[in-house]
């Protein structure tokens, strides 16, 4: 596996062991390793952390467009956590970070989960 995964208090945690996610093979392996997450924990809590990836391909930025999509027809919460400023300037330009739900750390997107956002708690 490409992710190694584990369970915090309801959370289901991702974490990415490959440094560089760029070669298609990876891409694609990784992809239906957060399909699979995703298929398990409908309607539950998922954290990506990024913390050991250093640079990502635009087609693994696309495949996890597709998996948010995916949670938030689920009614899954998806939250990724530490990107380096590298990876967190290319979601910046894609407009991702506007998109995806990204915490500075593992703890505090751990403890921002379940919280509403917005005055009307959308």
């Amino acid at each position: 596996m490409s992710l190694k995964t584990k369970e915090h208090e309801g959370v289901m945690i991702c974490v990415f062991t490959d440094q560089k996610i760029l070669d298609e093979g990876l891409i694609e392996k990784l992809a239906e390793e957060l399909r699979e997450v995703a298929v398990a924990n409908k309607g539950g809590r998922i954290l990506l952390n990024f913390g050991g990836v250093s640079f990502m391909s635009s087609q693994m930025l696309g495949k996890l467009s597709y998996v948010n999509k995916k949670c938030k027809a689920d009614e899954t919460e998806l939250k990724l956590c530490n990107l380096s400023d590298n990876l967190f300037d290319i979601f910046k330009i894609t407009a991702l970070d506007k998109v995806l739900d990204i915490c500075k750390t593992e703890e505090k997107a751990l403890a921002s989960f379940g919280k509403k956002k917005g005055w009307f708690n959308w």
